[in-house]
């Protein structure tokens, strides 16, 4: 899913509006949407508070009002009452809910009595073409309908947040449970500071243009289904090990074995014909009694002090690696005469920041760093806005892939791209997690997807098995392991 500037949203609505559709009539479907949603999640004996702004967010409001109250809910609609000058649109659903006797309309100021626990309310304020910071009167209204204690629900954006765009700190935003946009994720839902604001999302198809939408350039992207199905390869019946790859999975450190455990668990339950494990001697019973599907190799006594390399193999370097000089050494050794891709993670990458050794990294090598490794790599920036834009000067200048890990982890691409997961959970924030994504990210290189489309997809199958670990175990108690025996689950459904 293309992920749109407020701009070329505009331009979108603009262009289905060209070819036949009304923009009253296009406020009616987004509305209808809206509440049949309403209808599908709350129970009847909610009352909804609407509160609308003076734009097209507010005519949407209006119309959500009218519709809620024809499918028998209790609404009241709530405005400014010293200004009655809407957009065009907005004057016409306004002008529909005036003679509707049933519909309270009232000032915002009589909004902050709300006492019904069963009340929810609905934020149309401002719409995804906010562009200004918010006046002193809105700030006092978002302000106290945060303090009120039930559902907010905001429709297309909430109100005080920019799409695109990272906002002030100690900005005024209303505090969403749900976010109900429209057609396109923003960005700003998929960043920390602005992200979280928004409640659970969704998308609702109002079928814009559907020419403009495949024409239209962007450099952002949601990873959805519909993507990774294009991407996911079935297991042909006719082959044998040798057609699915071989990994070699290096990392390991006396105390930390079970970093390189996880990781060449995880490579193997992405389908790895053949699996390898580089690690020092400390880790050989523990690896080979936990995974005997995959073959050892020895290096060093309690830290790894060469890397062996072989042909038509890939490597994922890393995890467990500890830091130790003549693992270092090692390291450097290996990335100086190996040019072929391979994924870093964890230590290797550390190793790469203390010394100054960027130079080092393979073209189309694959990084994944979270942001504290990322701070080292490459500097400091100051919000995660910045982050990705500078992920994206330097995926382009090393010509390599980073997998920026965050709630929503983003694959840049060295052509710019950026491709943001909506997979996975804060379960998922424990140690480990990352050692598993890079024996998923190895095996799928391994087995010949092509690097960008092996990103992608290791990224949404390490966070939709974690979403499955988190269903099951919850999300305080799953660990590491459960999201790694959920990786079958995954492709059973994908199947």
């Amino acid at each position: 899913m293309k992920i749109l500037t407020a701009d070329q949203i505009k331009k979108c609505d603009s262009v289905t509006i060209e070819k036949g559709i009304s923009s009253i009539n296009l406020m009616e479907k987004a509305a209808r949407a809206c509440a049949d949603w309403i209808e599908e999640n709350f129970e009847l004996k909610n009352k909804f508070l609407v509160v609308c702004g003076h734009g097209n967010n507010g005519g949407d409001g209006f119309a959500i009002a009218r519709m809620l109250y024809e499918k028998g809910f209790d609404v009241e609609v709530f405005i400014n009452g010293d200004d009655l000058k809407f957009s065009p649109d907005a004057a016409i659903n306004f002008k529909k809910i005036k003679t509707i006797s049933g519909i309270d309309i009232k000032d915002f100021s009589e909004v902050f009595n709300v006492n019904n626990e069963k009340s929810v309310i609905v934020d149309a304020l401002f719409g995804y073409g906010l562009n200004r910071e918010l006046s002193d009167d809105f700030k006092n209204l978002i302000e106290k309908l945060n303090q009120i204690p039930v559902p907010k629900i905001s429709i297309d954006i909430p109100t005080g947040l920019y799409a695109d765009k990272i906002i002030e700190e100690n900005s005024i935003v209303l505090k969403a449970d749900f976010t109900l946009t429209f057609q396109f994720y923003k960005r700003s839902f998929l960043h920390p500071e602005t992200g979280r604001f928004c409640g659970k999302i969704t998308v609702l198809d109002i079928e814009l243009d559907k020419d403009f939408i495949d024409e239209v350039e962007t450099d952002y992207f949601i990873i959805d289904e519909k993507l990774i199905r294009e991407i996911y390869k079935p297991r042909g019946d006719f082959s044998h090990k040798g057609t699915f790859g071989k990994s070699i999975l290096v990392g390991g450190s006396y105390g930390k074995i079970g970093a390189i455990l996880m990781s060449t668990l995880s490579a193997l339950k992405t389908g790895n014909g053949l699996t390898f494990t580089i690690a020092p001697e400390c880790g050989n019973i523990i690896l080979q009694s936990r995974i005997p599907e995959a073959m050892f190799i020895g290096s060093g006594e309690n830290y790894i002090d060469t890397i062996e390399i072989q042909e038509k193999a890939v490597y994922g370097i890393g995890p467990g690696l500890g830091k130790e000089e003549q693992t270092q050494k090692a390291l450097f050794d290996f990335l100086e005469s190996y040019q072929n891709p391979v994924i870093l993670d964890a230590d290797a990458l550390n190793f790469l920041a203390e010394n100054d050794k960027l130079s080092l990294i393979p073209k189309n090598a694959v990084i994944t760093p979270h942001p504290l490794e990322f701070e080292r790599l490459f500097g400091k920036t100051d919000n995660s806005f910045e982050r990705i834009e500078l992920a994206k000067q330097k995926a382009k200048e090393l010509q390599i892939f980073i997998i920026l890990k965050d709630h929503h982890t983003a694959v840049i691409t060295p052509k710019n791209k950026v491709f943001y997961n909506i997979t996975g959970n804060s379960g998922m924030a424990k140690g480990g997690s990352g050692d598993v994504l890079t024996g998923i990210l190895t095996s799928l290189i391994s087995q010949k997807y092509n690097i960008e489309k092996a990103c992608i997809f290791g990224v949404w199958l390490h966070g939709k098995a974690g979403d499955l670990a988190a269903e099951e175990f919850s999300k305080e108690a799953m660990l590491p392991t459960d999201l790694i025996n959920k990786i079958g689950e995954v492709f059973k459904r994908l199947n």
